[in-house]
């Protein structure tokens, strides 16, 4: 046993465990595992903090973004009705416009025909006048001729207008 290669391997193994004990390497391999096991538990949390944010992030950008799809919709649909209304807008006013025209035309027609009837009988009367007067001028003659036709011109141009 004292010549075995495993016994002195073992005993060699002992010593160096006694000696490390002894020099305090084993605290120095724990701190380091604990340092580095503190370590990478910062970064796991750092890294859960990192997407618990960036989820609040994506919540806070999708709820925006949901914000801005209704308000642009809000939009155009005030738009659509600013549109429509403009529009009949519009429409009213130049139905208004073609009826204030076509009333302006009637009206200007029958002044037209109005003004032309008045010339017609003016004209006519005139014609009538002239005529009577000169037949009764042909007819009768003398002082009482003179006096009947004045009294006939005035009466048929009282009676014509």
């Amino acid at each position: 046993m004292v010549y075995e290669a495993e016994f002195w391997v073992a005993v060699a193994f002992v010593l160096l465990m006694l000696a490390l004990v002894k020099l305090g390497a084993h605290k120095t391999v724990t701190g380091a595992l604990d340092g580095r096991a503190a370590r990478i538990r910062a970064e796991l949390d750092e890294a859960h903090r990192l997407r618990a944010e960036a989820e609040a992030l994506l919540a806070e950008y999708q709820r925006r973004r949901k914000e801005a799809e209704q308000e642009a919709e809000a939009i155009v649909q005030t738009a659509k009705a600013e549109g429509e209304r403009l529009q009949a807008e519009g429409k009213a006013k130049v139905e208004e416009f073609v009826v204030r025209r076509t009333k302006m035309a009637e009206t200007k027609i029958a002044q037209a025909e109005a003004q032309a009837i008045a010339e017609v009988r003016s004209a006519a009367t005139d014609a009538a006048v002239a005529a009577a007067e000169t037949l009764l001028a042909d007819v009768v003659k003398g002082k009482v001729a003179t006096q009947l036709v004045a009294d006939g011109i005035k009466d048929l141009a009282g009676k014509l207008n």
